[in-house]
């Protein structure tokens, strides 16, 4: 995942194409884990930090009129 640095630099349909990809991706962990597969247990704390930070860096953009 990128930095918020590096997600400042991206335009506003890459961040929220990259949005879709980590909900996706959380769907995913979610579904994973309710079927009793193995999943990693950091991954979920992961992916909803890349969706906060992702977020973040979407609303400062809308705040500044991007």
């Amino acid at each position: 995942m990128s930095t918020a640095k590096e997600l400042r630099a991206k335009s506003a349909a890459d961040l929220q194409k990259e949005l879709l990809d980590l909900r996706r991706e959380q769907f995913n962990l979610r579904m994973t884990r309710a079927t009793g597969q193995a999943v990693k247990p950091d991954q979920f704390t992961k992916v909803r930090r890349n969706i906060a930070r992702l977020k973040t860096v979407v609303g400062e953009q809308k705040s500044k009129g991007k």
